[in-house]
């Protein structure tokens, strides 16, 4: 098991807004470095968690902007989504902002071929000298990459990396680890299947709850590798009631990960809509998630 390229826990870093809704490029600075400063070996801007649909790409280069200026940590990208021409011209764009690199989801809605699902990914790696994290959450996009896809964009594209892992198939993650060129980075994508994923070869996770339990988290991981897995289920246990706060039908991501950054000072703001604006009742369920960690501050 390797420490992966871009550190062993990632956040998948909410976008803030303003009360009228605009984006705020000096609140996101200042999460960022929060971030840094509670666990986050790196961070992931503008993926769904930071309600990439709803950013414009002006909106989407600033912040990247904003967000590797504030931090000297690894940050990703995220610049894409179903339209192959569109999310080109927008990853071509990405390297100049100082990004890391690039999260690139499977095509959502769509629904292609593996075959499309292939050539979407490749045109986005031919775009960029930055490399490249495939993201395969098929609860979200309807399709799945399979492995077999990911193989092959891996020989073929020498800057395609990784794969954030979201489909919760531990034997497909196992093959691809076994399978993948030396260096390729597979990296959990659920907070709750982080052990699993780590005992097949994963290399870390990218997280939602490490907004707020980033520390613990991040302790959690290095028992684990360390091979304390007394210590590291105890650590993990006690994360459990975040795991399943994260998001919910009721409350989907990232409404509960903005609510408790509030709770605990944090000028996050609200979701734009389709999400909308959080309601009383998540505002104080976010109050009583953070009280369980009283170590955190805005």
């Amino acid at each position: 098991m390797g420490d992966g390229r871009f550190g062993r826990l990632l956040t998948a870093m909410v976008t803030p807004f303003d009360a009228a809704g605009d984006l705020d490029l000096d609140a996101a600075a200042t999460l960022a470095s929060w971030l840094c400063a509670h666990g986050s070996d790196g961070l992931v801007v503008a993926g769904t968690t930071g309600e990439g649909p709803v950013l414009s790409d002006t909106e989407k280069l600033d912040l990247f902007a904003a967000v590797t200026g504030a931090v000297d940590v690894p940050v990703l990208a995220g610049t894409t989504g179903n339209n192959t021409a569109h999310d080109v011209e927008l990853t071509s764009k990405a390297a100049a902002t100082g990004v890391a690199g690039v999260l690139a989801v499977c095509p959502y809605y769509s629904r292609p071929s593996q075959a499309g699902i292939a050539a979407h990914l490749g045109a986005i790696a031919q775009a960029t000298p930055l490399p490249v994290v495939v993201y395969d959450i098929p609860v979200r996009t309807g399709r799945r990459v399979e492995p077999a896809t990911l193989l092959g964009l891996a020989a073929d594209h020498a800057n395609i990396v990784g794969v954030k892992d979201s489909s919760a198939d531990l034997v497909g993650a196992a093959r691809l680890v076994e399978a993948a060129p030396r260096g390729f980075d597979v990296y959990c994508g659920d907070d709750g299947l982080v052990f699993p994923f780590l005992s097949v070869g994963a290399v870390g996770l990218i997280s939602v709850a490490a907004h707020w339990c980033g520390s613990e988290l991040a302790r959690a991981i290095e028992l684990f590798v360390k091979g304390d897995l007394d210590a590291a289920i105890a650590q993990h246990a006690g994360l459990l009631e975040s795991f399943a706060f994260e998001g919910t039908d009721r409350w989907p991501n990232p409404l509960p990960s903005k609510a408790v950054l509030r709770a605990i000072g944090l000028p996050v703001g609200q979701c734009r809509l389709p999400l909308g604006a959080a309601d009383e009742a998540l505002d104080a369920r976010a109050a009583e998630i953070a009280a369980g960690f009283p170590g955190l501050h805005g």
